[in-house]
């Protein structure tokens, strides 16, 4: 099986990195790195083997996109009893996390430094048991919305690797970004858990304020959080009436 040519848009490096930054990516990143995922180390890609990530069968949870991993770290340290992969193909953000993973001391976590969908070519079915989408790239560009990560070419993978029962957690600031997301995520194969604006407003329980989140409080925007279950395959969804629009 060979994996099939695709474009990247997303930004993938910004400033000079710090030499503190150049350090942690040249000590920590090989040991955190998910080692197994890319083409040219795994051609025929075969799927991972969950258990192997961690030494045990314990529940695994995907942040795609955690930006410098302020919340990815929380997690670790506020869920020691699960597994987490980070995904982030912005090389600023991975040093700025692994600066963050080796303060806060964390050994239940795994890094993918590049694009999501090569890592969903390697999960086995049903492998995950949450996921979160903060503050993804919003695309505002009508032309430019096929980009984002709300439409099939992420969507349907992801459900592929959710066990049902699984919860989606998205946070954003962009109405239009509400708008599609509770348009596209139920035809995946989701039920809305959040489906009128009063759900938008509340967090998730844990959650923690990112950095980019108190940029967007301070610039006026209002963050959205929602939440969608994973369904048991041929199980209706969504139920009931559809969700409002922002």
């Amino acid at each position: 099986m060979t994996t099939p040519a695709r474009n990247f848009y997303g930004r993938i490096k910004g400033k000079p990195l710090k030499p503190a930054q150049r350090r942690y990516l040249d000590e920590d990143l090989d040991a955190l790195r998910l080692h197994g995922v890319g083409a040219a180390e795994n051609p025929a890609r075969t799927p991972l083997e969950p258990a192997s990530l961690f030494g045990d069968a314990r529940p695994l949870w995907l942040e795609v996109g955690f930006g410098g991993g302020e919340h990815l770290v929380h997690q670790c340290a506020r869920h020691p009893e699960r597994g987490f992969i980070g995904c982030e193909p912005y090389i600023n953000g991975v040093a700025m996390a692994l600066g963050k993973i080796r303060r806060a001391g964390a050994r239940n976590v795994r890094l993918h430094p590049w694009d999501v969908r090569e890592l969903f070519e390697v999960l086995p079915d049903g492998c995950l048991a949450g996921v979160f989408l903060l503050y993804p790239d919003p695309w505002p560009k009508a032309r430019h919305h096929r980009r984002r990560f709300v439409t099939p070419e992420y969507l349907d993978p992801l459900a592929r690797v959710m066990r049902p029962g699984a919860v989606l957690h998205v946070a954003t600031d962009i109405p239009d970004y509400v708008r599609q997301t509770l348009e596209e995520v139920p035809r995946a194969g989701f039920d809305c858990l959040t489906p009128s604006p009063a759900d938008w407003a509340v967090p998730w329980e844990g959650w923690l304020s990112t950095r980019y989140e108190q940029k967007a409080l301070r610039e006026g925007r209002v963050p959205h959080y929602l939440r969608f279950r994973r369904v048991e395959s041929g199980e209706s969804a969504p139920s009931g009436s559809p969700p409002a629009r922002p």
